[in-house]
C-alpha cells in the first residue's frame, strides 16, 4: 500500500467566466499529480460552482483557493473578499449542491469581513475498481500429490529393516 504524503496548494485568482475553466484544469492537474484521480470530478465541480457563484454575486472578484491533502481527506477552501456577499442568501443554491456532493462543508468569516467556504472529500480505497467474483484457483495442496498416510505399523517396519 502506498503511503500518502501530505500536500498543499494555494492559488490566487481574479474570477471571470473564462478563468473558471482554467482554474478547474489547474486543480485537476494538481489532484492527478497527487494521485487523487477519483477526487478530480467532485473537487473541481465544487470549486467551479463556488467560483461561478462568486463571479455572479460578488463585487470583489479576487479569490483564493487552497487544497489540503492529509492522506485521508482533501479539503478545498475558497476565500472571497466581498464583505457584502451573503452565503445564506446569495450562495444558498451553490452551498446546497456542495453539501450534497461532499463529505463535509462549512463557511467561516475572517477578521476583514470576507468569507472562507470549504468542503472535504474522503479518499476511498479501490473506489473505481469493481469487485468481480473470480473462480477459485487450485491451491498448492490440490495440485501436488500428497503422500498417503501410511499405517504406523508399516512405518515401524521400515525403520527396523533399515529403510531410513
Amino acid at each position: 500500500m502506498k503511503t500518502a504524503v501530505p500536500c498543499y496548494y494555494h492559488l490566487d485568482v481574479e474570477v471571470s467566466p473564462e478563468r473558471v475553466g482554467q482554474v478547474r484544469r489547474i486543480l485537476a492537474a494538481h489532484l492527478r499529480l497527487w494521485d487523487l484521480e477519483t477526487l478530480v470530478e467532485p473537487v473541481c465541480g465544487g470549486a467551479e460552482l463556488l467560483l461561478k457563484a462568486i463571479d455572479e454575486h460578488a463585487r470583489d472578484k479576487n479569490t483564493s483557493i487552497e487544497l489540503w491533502w492529509n492522506g485521508q481527506h482533501l479539503i478545498t477552501a475558497v476565500a472571497e473578499n466581498d464583505s457584502e456577499l451573503r452565503p445564506d442568501l446569495d450562495l444558498r443554491a451553490c452551498l446546497e449542491r456542495i453539501a450534497a456532493m461532499s463529505d463535509g462543508w462549512g463557511c467561516c468569516a475572517t477578521d476583514t469581513g470576507s468569507k472562507v467556504i470549504w468542503f472535504s472529500q474522503r479518499a476511498r480505497a479501490g473506489e473505481r475498481v469493481p469487485l468481480v467474483p473470480t473462480a477459485p484457483e487450485p491451491t498448492l495442496r490440490e495440485v501436488l500429490q500428497v503422500p498417503r498416510e501410511m499405517p504406523v505399523a508399516v512405518l515401524a517396519a521400515t525403520t527396523v529393516d533399515g529403510g531410513c
